[in-house]
């Protein structure tokens, strides 16, 4: 039988492997300046614009004034400076909220989601349909990285990011139950939210401050990119 790490739901053997190969690559954790490097800086560059273009206040009075599309153009400057987003993807949002009834459903919903007051569940299916709804040329638009980027980058105390590949292969290894579906849900959300929870407090002593943090931690579990990487490169 498995030994389970104090939260109960993880495998410690498995969880105490990737945490001895993560400080590996980083051996001041998430205080080490490669890991800053490899992982924090963009993300926070892009967070910090967000807080610039689309803080509340901002996104409020833009709302207000129903400049839909100034939001979707600013949302998309965000985005510009991720690397989360496949060219498809990129190229299906940015089809996706070039009409104004598709920039207002966007603008609309993510503001729900980030600034509203409702519960989690019934604010983040409605964003889901909001995305859903968005108008389609070619791609899909409707996806996990698509759903889950935004309140990541706005909010990443609050929010990670799902990207399935690493995410799946992540929650694997550490033999936990994602209850993956490739259409975005709340289930399959709330238990990667649960999973970056469990995580953080499994690897408290590393300090590990957010989301962010959390998503990078699973992310060198679970990322091809960090398989064919050494920790001496």
């Amino acid at each position: 039988m498995a030994t389970k790490s104090k939260s109960g739901e993880l495998n410690a053997k498995a969880l105490a492997k990737h945490r001895k190969r993560f400080l590996r690559f980083f051996p001041r954790a998430f205080k080490d300046p490669r890991y800053i490097d490899w992982e924090v800086t963009y993300k926070m560059t892009a967070h910090n614009l967000w807080e610039e273009l689309l803080g509340e206040d901002k996104f409020r009075a833009l709302l207000r004034s129903r400049d839909y599309e100034e939001i979707a153009s600013r949302a998309l400057r965000v985005e510009a400076k991720t690397n989360f987003l496949f060219s498809f993807e990129k190229m299906a949002l940015r089809d996706g909220v070039k009409t104004r009834e598709g920039a207002r459903s966007f603008s609309e919903g993510l503001f729900q989601l980030l600034h509203a007051r409702d519960p989690l569940k019934e604010r983040f299916v409605q964003w889901i349909v909001s995305v859903a709804e968005l108008p389609r040329v070619k791609s899909r638009v409707l996806s996990w990285p698509v759903v889950t980027l935004f309140p990541f980058i706005a909010q990443p105390k609050n929010f990670i990011i799902m990207k399935p590949t690493a995410m799946r292969t992540a929650a694997f290894e550490l033999d936990y139950d994602l209850d993956y579906s490739s259409k975005p849900n709340f289930g399959t959300y709330e238990r990667l939210l649960h999973l970056s929870d469990l995580i953080k407090q499994d690897i408290a002593d590393l300090k590990p401050k957010d989301h962010m943090d959390t998503q990078a931690f699973l992310w060198v579990i679970g990322s091809s990119e960090y398989e064919h990487l050494s920790p001496d490169d």
